[in-house]
């Protein structure tokens, strides 16, 4: 059990684990491990590592374990443990609204969900601690088990699709309707908040995961079924520090916190309004035109830009400038570049380097930008035998992995040039986006999760 180690002592773990340079031993905790969505600067890169190119369930394969239920939660890593949560079916079916049933969504939003009911089993929300070098369960929590008061988007949604988050202190599991959790690294609960219940359009589905950053987790909530808001808390204690509320319907992106000329902001896209708020106070710092409906891409940011996007029922790319970005921002040279076309649905964006990594919708098409001006590396790229992706990007060590629904990964060299160096399958399908530490990867699957390492 990890615990509260030390520096020293995390190193060490690593070190034995994945073979560690020494750069990478005087790198900090956040950085060597990949302890969010998107890893640790939230941008889908790993700066330190080395994994394979190249595996098949015959070659590279570490260990392979089968998970129980569903998720497409993605894993996260810290020390000598994987975190993954899931959720089980158990017990026998029964009768609940398929989606919004007596609700409209309003004016203006779209339709409201498809009326009816569905037989659907009590479900376990749980939180699964793996060991990395044997894949072997090192603790499992229930967090709640209850029956879901609606059904989701078959056969793409699941239970347990937000991704869990931890500073190596605390650990944070969010199954959005059935709540937010904290433990210790050891599995003790620490604290939990119930937010509610929410209600989805068409019942397409949960899947927001939080955003923490220093002793501030901030949690978005936007759905029809009643007031849409975003929520910060003390992730010591679960303390609700400041609560805004926002005229939006369903989002599931994870809010990005950036620190900008000494504060840090909170941005959040949105159907009707981007909008970025004061870490501290809760307060609109500037907004921006929408995203597209469903906004579910999460954005990324550096040098000082942040990049905005979605692609549900349109296509929208707003590249904004934090310099000077104050109130209402849409229209002005703050909005650095933008892009009305071959944006994604699902797959959230690659920020590696000099090149930003796009899927358009959830097809197997890749266009690169360059970050700082739009202009585009190479477009419209037909991803051979990676037709449906809905997991996200993932860089290290000068390649691109880009795992497909259907079970191959393909790899690409990272560049302004396209050049495929692997293609890889396995007995699975991937929504889930990989977690890369040290020179291992991993990949969690409709059914099994896979730690890949050179063997």
């Amino acid at each position: 059990m990890i615990g509260r180690l030390t520096v020293i002592g995390v190193a060490s773990v690593l070190l034995s684990l994945a073979g560690a340079s020494s750069a990478v031993a005087q790198a900090s905790d956040a950085e060597r491990f990949w302890g969010q969505w998107r890893g640790p600067d939230a941008t889908g890169v790993a700066r330190f590592g080395n994994p394979p190119t190249e595996w098949s369930e015959t070659r590279n394969i570490r260990w392979k374990v089968e998970i129980p239920g569903r998720g497409s939660a993605s894993p996260i890593v810290w020390g000598d443990k994987l975190f993954l949560l899931t959720a089980v079916p158990v017990g026998e079916p029964q009768p609940v609204a398929t989606a919004d049933a007596g609700q409209q969504a309003p004016a203006g939003r779209g339709r409201g969900g498809r009326r009816g009911r569905r037989a659907i089993p009590m479900h376990r929300f749980i939180v699964m601690a793996i060991d990395r070098e044997t894949g072997e369960i090192a603790w499992e929590r229930v967090a709640r088990e209850e029956v879901p008061h609606e059904g989701h988007q078959q056969p793409n949604g699941t239970y347990a699709s937000g991704s869990a988050v931890t500073d190596g202190d605390h650990l944070f599991a969010f199954f959005g309707s059935w709540g937010l959790y904290a433990y210790d690294m050891d599995g003790n609960p620490l604290w939990e908040v119930d937010l509610g219940t929410r209600v989805m359009r068409n019942a397409f589905g949960e899947g927001t995961t939080p955003a923490l950053h220093g002793n501030t987790l901030v949690v978005t909530w936007d759905h029809i079924g009643g007031q849409s808001f975003i929520v910060a808390l003390d992730k010591r204690t679960g303390e609700e520090l400041w609560r805004a509320n926002r005229d939006e319907i369903d989002t599931w992106a994870t809010p990005l916190i950036v620190e900008h000329e000494g504060r840090a902001q909170v941005i959040t896209p949105a159907m009707d309004r981007v909008y970025s708020y004061d870490l501290e106070t809760g307060e609109v710092v500037w907004q921006s035109r929408g995203t597209t409906m469903n906004a579910i891409p999460s954005s990324v940011h550096a040098n000082g830009i942040v990049y905005v996007l979605s692609g549900y029922r349109g296509s929208n790319l707003q590249a904004i400038r934090l310099a000077g970005a104050s109130g209402d921002i849409a229209g002005t040279d703050a909005i650095v570049w933008q892009l009305d076309r071959d944006t994604p649905y699902v797959p959230s964006p690659l920020l590696y380097d000099d090149a930003l990594y796009v899927i358009k919708s959830n097809d197997g098409i890749l266009s690169v930008f360059d970050p700082l001006t739009g202009t585009p590396h190479y477009q419209r790229q037909r991803l051979q035998g990676v037709p449906n992706v809905f997991a996200s990007p993932v860089g290290v060590a000068g390649r691109v992995y880009i795992p497909g629904r259907d079970g191959t990964t393909l790899v690409i060299r990272h560049g302004d040039s396209f050049e495929v160096l692997a293609s890889n399958t396995l007995d699975d399908g991937f929504d889930a986006s990989p977690a890369i530490v040290g020179d291992e990867i991993y990949l969690r699957g409709y059914q099994y999760l896979y730690a890949i390492a050179e063997q």
